[in-house]
């Protein structure tokens, strides 16, 4: 199955928009492990989560993880540059992002805050018109 662009923007956007207002309260912060590596199957053992998988293409891998009441999507990319490309278009529509080598983890901010403590990564935040409430003064990175 060829993806294109336009595909993952619309995925990206629906993963976005689909996990607003999901996820669980966590107060602490846990110490930053390593980054994660891996297939995304072994990413989300590592998370403890039973992947519901949604594109299975050659050039990415994207799945929704549930946790209890967390939601999020897991996507694992073939190259740098792909993830990278998918980042920069996503971001546009918003939400928060937890980024890995070859890997990002999209979810509310609380989510992927908790998961970075599991997975290890660098915290980047999407278009400030489209996150109400977040950080918007902040470079978008985080970590």
């Amino acid at each position: 199955m060829r993806v294109t662009r336009p595909m993952l923007a619309v995925s990206a956007a629906v993963a976005a928009l689909a996990l607003a207002g999901c996820g669980s309260d966590h107060g602490g912060h846990k110490a930053v492990p390593q980054t994660a590596t891996g297939s995304l199957e072994h990413l989300a053992a590592e998370a403890k989560c039973e992947p519901n998988m949604q594109t299975d293409a050659d050039t990415i891998r994207q799945a929704i993880c549930k946790k209890g009441q967390e939601k999020y999507i897991l996507a694992t990319f073939a190259t740098d540059r792909g993830q990278r490309e998918w980042l920069n278009q996503a971001k546009d529509y918003g939400g928060y992002y937890l980024v890995g080598r070859k890997w990002v983890a999209v979810g509310e901010e609380r989510t992927v805050q908790a998961l970075r403590g599991t997975l290890g990564g660098t915290l980047e935040e999407g278009s400030a018109h489209m996150n109400p409430g977040g950080s918007h003064n902040k470079s978008g990175h985080h970590g």
